[in-house]
């Protein structure tokens, strides 16, 4: 049975540790007496709040930088309200290790000083006696809680490229292979064409001319003979022609192969079944366009699918790419988005770019088919 979604985001790794020490300030908070109870707890309940905001609610990344902000608030008013609890800087080392995990390094030291800073102004500003030892404290904390999340997310961030190097090698391993059969395939049906066709056809030849002998024209043997070599070289011609129609390149596979490991968007596709590609050139370009649309949806859209079809429209191919997310930015041509045009054209093919009414990006490309006809239609 699966675990309700709030309960999920509580048990993953980083966020277990971060709800144990919520706790473990919280159980040190009455050991302040001066402490007001109900403002302590409001700061308390809404620092937890913007810990998961993002997570639970499902924002956007831009706002991540709004949640980050009632964190620190939050934890500075409880190191406010109660500045001899003993353990309410540990609120600051959770938020320093979600940034790390988000920031780079530089960022986060000058956001981590001006929190000590804040954080050593309000502790003498209440009397404590010793603010200066506390802040110099948590500060090694808040340091081996940035780097252990740098690191871990410098992994994840290492694991994943390498999983979508893996993705392409394989996608581009399956075109591969399938022109590679396409290639034997062909080699054959020229072969069977050239050498037994035309070694057939003169069989043929010279038993018509015995069958113009008038003492063998009714000999059942040279009829016999006529009418198998008539129906062998027919069965070559069908073999040969069965060879040319089953070339194609299995693309579905390389793409799926591709999206796979991606957590999201996922890919729909839709492939017409009556269409298989046979030039490889063309089957890198559709790749690399998709490759492109999956990582502009991943990183600038926070899609949760794309969707690609690709079908036969009269003497093109027509390639159509939308997802289901929001583009926050006027759209614009940046290197991923040049370099997708400069695939299409060198195919030969025309690349356009909108917007859909909700808002996210709709890419549609369509390639003409009259040179050497790469796609072909599968026999019924």
């Amino acid at each position: 049975m699966p675990l309700p979604s709030p309960l999920r985001a509580v048990l993953r790794p980083l966020n277990l540790p971060a709800v144990l020490t919520w706790v473990a300030v919280g159980l040190s908070l009455p050991l302040d007496r001066s402490a007001q109870a109900p403002t302590l707890w409001l700061a308390m309940g809404l620092f937890l709040l913007a810990f998961f905001g993002d997570e639970l609610f499902g924002l956007a990344r831009a706002r991540r930088e709004a949640w980050f902000a009632l964190e620190a608030t939050t934890a500075l008013a409880v190191c406010a309200l109660a500045p001899r609890g003993g353990a309410a800087p540990a609120l600051l080392v959770i938020l320093v290790a979600q940034l790390a995990l988000v920031y780079p390094l530089r960022r986060v030291y000058l956001l981590v000083a001006l929190i000590d800073a804040a954080l050593y102004l309000i502790l003498h500003w209440a009397g404590h006696p010793v603010p200066g030892i506390v802040v110099l404290g948590f500060a090694g904390f808040q340091a081996f809680a940035m780097l252990i999340a740098h690191y871990a997310s410098t992994a994840e961030q290492a694991r994943d490229r390498l999983a979508l190097v893996n993705a392409d090698l394989l996608a581009t391993r399956a075109l591969l292979a399938d022109s590679a059969r396409d290639a034997e395939r062909l080699r054959m049906a020229r072969e069977l064409h050239d050498v037994a066709g035309h070694k057939l056809t003169a069989m043929m030849l010279n038993l018509r001319a015995l069958a113009a002998e008038p003492e063998l024209a009714e000999r059942r043997e040279v009829q016999i003979a006529q009418q198998l070599a008539g129906e062998l070289l027919g069965d070559i011609r069908a073999v040969v022609q069965a060879l040319r129609d089953a070339r194609g390149l299995d693309l579905g596979t390389a793409l799926r192969a591709l999206a796979a490991p991606l957590p999201k968007p996922t890919l729909a596709l839709e492939l017409d079944e009556r269409l298989h590609l046979t030039d490889p050139a063309l089957a890198e370009t559709l790749l690399r366009v998709v490759q492109e649309a999956l990582t502009n949806a991943a990183r600038h859209a926070d899609a949760a699918q794309l969707r690609v079809a690709l079908r036969r429209d009269g003497a093109a191919l027509d390639l159509r790419i939308d997802d289901d997310g929001r583009v926050r930015a006027p759209l614009r041509e940046g290197n991923g988005l040049s370099g997708m045009r400069e695939r299409v054209a060198a195919a030969g093919g025309e690349l356009d770019f909108s917007l859909t009414p909700e808002g996210s990006m709709r890419i549609h490309a369509r390639f003409p088919l009259q040179r050497s006809e790469p796609v072909a239609a599968r026999p019924a």
